[in-house]
C-alpha cells in the first residue's frame, strides 16, 4: 500500500486550516486517513500557532516510506522532521548518442534550410549595397 502525508482541509469558507495526516495514496483528499499528525493553520496571527505538528510520528512514517506532498514536505524541512529525497540519477538511454534516422534526416534539412536562408540574405543584401553604390556614383559624377 502506497502511503502519503498530505493536507486535508477543513475549516470553512475562505478561511482554510488543514489536518497533516497520512493516507494511502488512493483515498481521496478529504477521505478515510490512517493517522492524523499535527494541524497547520495559514491563517493564524502567529507563526507559532500556525503549525503544530508530532514530529516523532511524522519520521515514523517517512521511515516507512510515506511520500509527503510538496506543502507538507516544507513544513517538515521547517520543523526538522525531513531532508528531503535525493535526485535520482538520469538513467542511461543506450542507442540515443547517434539519434534516430529519422532525426537525423530532419536536423539535415533544416540545416540545409538555415544554410539556403542565409544565402539569399548575403545575396540580397549585396544587391542592396551595389544598388545604392550605384545611386550614389551618378549623383557624384554630376555635381563635378
Amino acid at each position: 500500500m502506497a502511503v502519503v502525508i498530505r493536507m486535508k482541509r477543513t475549516g470553512r469558507r475562505n478561511r482554510p486550516c488543514y489536518r497533516i495526516s497520512v493516507a494511502d495514496r488512493r483515498s481521496p483528499r478529504d477521505g478515510k486517513t490512517l493517522e492524523t499528525l499535527g494541524l497547520y493553520d495559514p491563517v493564524s496571527p502567529t507563526t507559532e500557532a500556525q503549525v503544530r505538528i508530532d514530529v516523532e510520528r511524522a519520521k515514523y512514517w517517512l521511515d516507512h516510506g510515506a511520500i509527503p506532498s510538496e506543502t507538507v514536505a516544507s513544513i517538515l524541512r521547517r520543523e526538522g522532521a525531513y531532508e528531503g529525497r535525493p535526485k535520482p540519477e538520469p538513467r542511461k538511454r543506450p542507442g540515443r548518442e547517434g539519434g534516430s534516422a529519422r532525426g537525423n534526416r530532419i536536423r539535415g534539412l533544416k540545416q540545409a534550410r538555415a544554410a539556403a536562408k542565409t544565402a539569399r540574405r548575403a545575396e540580397r543584401l549585396a544587391s542592396k549595397r551595389a544598388a545604392a553604390k550605384a545611386a550614389a556614383a551618378p549623383s557624384e559624377g554630376s555635381e563635378e
